[in-house]
């Protein structure tokens, strides 16, 4: 870590060693992210000037400290509400606050909001006002107490979904009796890769130049291997305390780059989950002043891209000869590869070369173990002839035993596209007969 630059004014701001415990997050949880500046070699002033001056601000550090931890419950029973959208890019996230009269338990009580929709590119200046309708909450590990972070869509005035809004089609693919009769489970690998402010360079990375190959990093430890490991906690325990079902956490290949898991989450679960753990993650290093990229492939050359692994099954999948359903599913995923590609993150031809644990971003191919594959399955799974139970998913809980993995998706996937298009592809679609014995014969699946 004492290759980071120095922390952001805000960062120092909220950096404090008596800080009030009132919130989960506060400060002293991530105090020992930054080194601390010597004073060895500052610039000379008088004895009297330099006491006066770490007095001012320490006093000022204090009081603000204090009201960014303040209880506000013993005075009003109102809360604060972060309302959460994506922007017109379909990655960036936005937020704004509002006051909400007293503590609620489910979105139906919160009411609409709207936002300047040309600010963000999703709407025209002359007919700017964009709807937002709260969909799912989570408590809000910033501000504690009864404040909640709000997951929302985007309408237009009239109530129609606009066209960065891609919750609104998932739903509607979730909501489907087939689907819903089917359960489908999502297990989503989100990683991601810290950078240094202004030269936006891997964290650790020295300024310009390269570390050692990698092979030292993943899951490692040491203050010459693990880089951001500060960052990596808080947001698990701020996902914890959220509500968010993350369920692990882990270093990655290249250095600087980490992994988190996101549940078993059952349908639009999954993206909800997803979104709010992204814009927390956002929160913290803000906070911390490193810069977040979720580029699929943010460092060329002999280095691992960054994805977001899909693992997925279906109470048949689940069940007693679960395998064959798996590879019925395996076979139409194959058969709309290029649909699936196209909407698996920008950039992602970047990633998938074939190379650093990738298959080909041209070619559909499946393996029982194998991490080069597009679609990977367990050897477990393949064992027992059936998928995963509810003590069983992989990277998720207990036993780890995997299930079938899409690993095309890119790290900047929208998981509401990717865990629905699943959905469809391997419940709702069916193939012809003649496209799917050519496709089962191509890929050796006897199904």
């Amino acid at each position: 870590m004492a290759q980071i630059l120095a922390p952001s004014t805000q960062w120092q701001i909220r950096m404090t060693k008596n800080c009030v415990n009132a919130n989960p997050c506060t400060t002293k949880m991530w105090d020992s992210m930054f080194l601390k500046q010597k004073t060895k070699g500052a610039v000379k002033v008088s004895t009297r000037f330099r006491v006066c001056s770490q007095q001012s601000v320490s006093s000022t550090v204090n009081r603000l400290d204090d009201l960014l931890n303040m209880d506000i419950r013993p005075y009003t029973d109102k809360i604060i509400a972060e309302y959460i959208w994506i922007g017109g890019t379909g990655i960036d996230i936005r937020s704004k606050s509002r006051t909400i009269p007293k503590p609620v338990e489910d979105p139906s009580q919160l009411p609409k909001w709207n936002y300047d929709g040309s600010s963000t590119g999703q709407a025209p200046g002359e007919d700017s006002e964009v709807i937002l309708y709260p969909q799912s909450i989570f408590k809000d590990p910033f501000r504690g107490g009864n404040n909640i972070l709000v997951i929302c869509d985007s309408y237009t005035p009239g109530g129609e979904p606009i066209p960065t809004n891609k919750r609104h089609r998932a739903a509607e693919i979730f909501s489907n009796q087939k689907v819903i009769d089917e359960v489908p489970w999502f297990g989503i690998e989100q990683e991601y890769t810290l950078l240094q402010p202004n030269v936006k360079w891997p964290l650790g990375w020295p300024v310009g130049a390269y570390p050692g190959p990698q092979g030292p990093y993943y899951c490692a430890a040491g203050a010459d291997k693990s880089f951001g490991r500060d960052i990596s906690d808080a947001h698990y325990k701020a996902c914890l305390y959220a509500g968010i079902n993350i369920s692990g956490t882990n270093g990655e290949v290249m250095p600087g780059q980490w992994e988190y898991q996101v549940g078993p989450s059952v349908g639009i679960e999954a993206g909800d989950h997803i979104w709010c753990s992204r814009y927390i993650l956002e929160r913290i290093t803000e906070q911390a002043g490193v810069v977040l990229s979720l580029d699929p492939k943010p460092i060329e050359g002999d280095w691992n891209g960054a994805g977001c692994h899909t693992n997925y099954s279906t109470k048949s999948m689940r069940e007693d000869g679960g395998f064959e359903v798996i590879k019925k599913a395996i076979l139409n995923l194959s058969l709309r590869h290029k649909d699936h590609i196209s909407a698996y993150g920008e950039g992602n031809e970047r990633r998938l070369t074939g190379k650093h644990e990738t298959a080909s971003i041209d070619t559909f191919s499946w393996g029982v173990a194998n991490r080069g594959c597009s679609v990977r399955v367990g050897r477990e799974t393949e064992k027992q002839g059936k998928g995963i139970t509810t003590y069983q998913y992989p990277k998720l809980s207990y036993q780890g035993k995997r299930y079938l993995e899409d690993r095309r998706p890119a790290s900047n996937m929208d998981p509401y596209v990717v865990t629905s298009l699943l959905a469809e592809t391997t419940i709702l679609w069916e193939p012809t007969l003649e496209a799917e014995a050519l496709a089962a014969q191509k890929l050796a699946l006897k199904v």
